[in-house]
Formats: structure tokens, C-alpha cells, sequence
């Protein structure tokens, strides 16, 4: 027989930023714990925080939540614009914003919540500090395919990103070795280097650039003319959105006033191959993977970690410890205050065990 928590009754879920493998199978485990095992309803609030704000949402059955486990994106929907604090309206035919969270507090009140589950990146993590402090309580799930949140290990939908770009340097490796060519693959990321890390000692990338280590071009151009003597006729350089040369800075694609992060990174990957088939006289070719590492089915590896994480998230809930967020450590599923978690990102350390394996073995990062 299910366990009702005493003082929670429904609580809400919602799935905020961009979209991540694993968001479904969190999903699921929080509203099938909340059902199974403590009695409590789950309403579905859809498109993050603009259907909080607007009223949009429903009440979540068990059918509902049935058969999502291996599903990419998110069933309730997502956005990266929404912000409750600074949401986006129109008036007189231009763009404002306005702070819209008593009406958020009002819909969380006509739904009868009692609490809420937020899944998401750091932008939403800093929102559901915000709506702790007037008064909402609120669970955290910690959501990135660039494994940039602070105090957990690993965030679900990371491995599934890192298998993406492996499989795609893989795909890569024999066009590079069929024509002899440099080939540069851009991954996202941001300003944290993990998934170009991770992907390009994975798929066996002779030059990987990341964000925190600035690299040196000369150098980069180097280790392909050498590649070249030696009879290796091709490069992979795995470079990371984020990485910029020694003295010089980000490559933005565009700004966005109305978003968390109105910096969208992009084109590193088309400046780093120009830059290197003109110093080096090697014919050189780039490729953009952008969002093909944030869809399609999670891995193994992430269904299980969101698994655990949504059956942990819930049972924060039903103990009344909010203002926490779920988090890896080690082999153990633990949590954390929230504010601890988004008080700075998780980047790599330039001493990190695989930057050092990967030298050993000769791949060049560019300093």
C-alpha cells in the first residue's frame, strides 16, 4: 500500500532549459515514486517556467508517464526564455520584461502545490533558489549535457553527448584518413571543456581545444605539419565552442537579450580550420555537430542515473528537505543546497587524469 507523505499532497515537475536525453526517464521516476510508493499527485507544467507563469499544465496519470523511459527530450516540453523574474511580454509592439512571479506563486496556489520538482541546468537551479526564498519548496534535479553543475559528479545527459560525439569522430576518422585532410569537429559545451575532453580522447583526437586551457595556434598548426612529416596524412582536432587562442576571445555566434544566457557560442570550429589550412597548407574541413549531441535516446549509463536521481528527487520531497538538489557523488546519490550548486560551474582542471593520460600518449591541447 502506498505512504503519503504528511504534509505533501501534489507537487508540480517541470524541465527547464534546453533539452537533454534523460529528461523523460527522471520524469518518470518522480511521478511513478510520488504514485507507487508516497500516494501523491503530480502535475505536469509544460514548457518550464512560461507555462508556470501562463497556467499551462495538467495533471500527470500513471499512463501518462508509462513508456517514456528510452525517449528522447521531454514530454512536458521546455524553453530557455522564461525566466519568472524577467519574463518576456509585449507592450506598444516592443519587447519588456517583467517580474511575473506572483502570478507563478497565484497558478502554484490554484493547482493546490504543495511543492515542485525542477529539472535543469544552472539557470534554473538559480531560479529555484529564488522561488525557495518566497516561499515555493522546491527539488532540484541537476540536467546538462555539459556537465558544468557544481557539486555532483556527473549530470545526466553527459554520457549520452560524449557517446554522440565519439560515434561522430569515429564517422570522421575515415573521411580525414581517405583524403588526407585536417578535419576540426565543434562540440557544444560552453565554457566548460568536459564533453570535447571526454569525446575526443574516446574517438582518439590528435589536438583536442577546451576553454580552460587557451591554445596556442602555432602549436596547433605544428602538430599537424608534424603529423604530416611522420606519414599520418590526416588530423582530428576536437575543439570545444568555448575554446579561444591565448589572447584572444570567444567566437559568438549571436546574443540573445531575452534568454538566462544570452551568449550563443558557435563558429570556432569554421575560424580554427581556415586559420589552420592557411598556416599550414594542409587541406583542412570542419564540422559543426550542434544539437545532434543533445537528442536522441539517452545511454544506458544516463536512463540509470535518472532513474536514481528522479526516485532520489522524490524522496527529498516526501522527507520536506527542499531547497536541495540530487546530486552524484562517487557511487552515491546524495544532495546538496541549491545555491551551493550554482554558485560557480564545474570546470576542467587543467592537471585533470585524463588531460594528463591523453599527453602521455601524445595529443596535443594547444598551450
Amino acid at each position: 500500500m502506498a505512504r503519503r507523505a504528511a504534509a505533501v499532497r501534489r507537487i508540480g515537475i517541470l524541465t527547464g532549459g534546453g533539452d537533454c536525453p534523460g529528461l523523460n526517464a527522471v520524469i518518470r521516476a518522480v511521478a511513478k515514486t510520488a504514485m507507487n510508493v508516497h500516494g501523491i499527485e503530480v502535475f505536469g507544467i509544460r514548457d518550464a517556467f512560461r507555462g508556470f507563469v501562463e497556467g499551462d499544465g495538467k495533471l500527470l496519470g500513471y499512463g501518462d508517464v508509462s513508456g517514456i523511459l528510452t525517449q528522447g527530450g521531454t514530454i512536458l516540453g521546455t524553453s530557455n526564455k522564461h525566466n519568472p523574474f524577467h519574463f518576456p511580454a509585449e507592450r506598444g509592439g516592443k519587447k519588456v520584461f517583467r517580474d511575473m512571479t506572483r502570478t507563478l506563486l497565484a497558478n502554484a496556489r490554484r493547482w493546490r502545490l504543495d511543492a515542485c520538482v525542477l529539472l535543469g541546468g544552472d539557470g534554473t537551479m538559480n531560479i529555484g533558489t529564488k522561488l525557495t526564498a518566497l516561499g515555493l519548496p522546491v527539488v532540484g534535479v541537476p540536467k546538462t549535457i555539459d556537465n558544468d553543475l557544481a557539486e555532483t559528479d556527473v549530470t545526466f545527459g553527459y554520457d549520452t553527448a560524449v557517446a554522440c560525439v565519439t560515434d561522430a569522430v569515429d564517422r570522421i576518422h575515415s573521411t580525414a584518413m581517405s583524403h588526407h585532410r585536417v578535419m576540426v569537429i565543434e562540440t557544444m559545451g560552453r565554457y566548460a571543456g568536459w564533453i570535447a575532453l571526454k569525446a575526443g580522447v574516446a574517438g582518439g583526437g590528435d589536438i583536442i581545444l577546451i576553454p580552460e586551457i587557451p591554445y596556442d595556434l602555432a602549436k596547433v598548426v605544428e602538430k599537424v605539419r608534424e603529423r604530416s612529416r611522420t606519414g599520418r596524412r590526416f588530423s582530428i582536432v576536437v575543439v570545444a565552442e568555448g575554446a579561444k587562442p591565448k589572447k584572444g576571445s570567444l567566437t559568438v555566434e549571436r546574443v540573445l537579450t531575452d534568454s538566462h544566457d544570452p551568449i550563443r557560442l558557435g563558429g570556432v570550429g569554421a575560424k580554427l580550420a581556415s586559420e589552420i589550412e592557411k598556416a599550414s597548407g594542409l587541406e583542412t574541413r570542419y564540422t559543426i555537430l550542434g544539437h545532434l549531441q543533445r537528442g536522441g535516446c539517452p545511454t544506458a549509463y544516463d536512463r540509470a542515473l535518472a532513474t536514481r536521481f528522479g526516485y532520489h528527487a522524490m524522496e527529498l520531497v516526501a522527507a520536506g528537505r527542499f531547497g536541495r538538489m540530487v546530486c552524484l557523488k562517487g557511487d552515491t546519490i546524495t544532495s546538496v543546497p541549491i545555491a551551493k550548486a550554482v554558485a560557480r560551474l564545474k570546470l576542467v582542471p587543467r592537471n585533470h587524469p585524463l588531460i594528463r593520460a591523453a599527453k602521455a600518449l601524445g595529443t596535443c591541447f594547444g598551450a
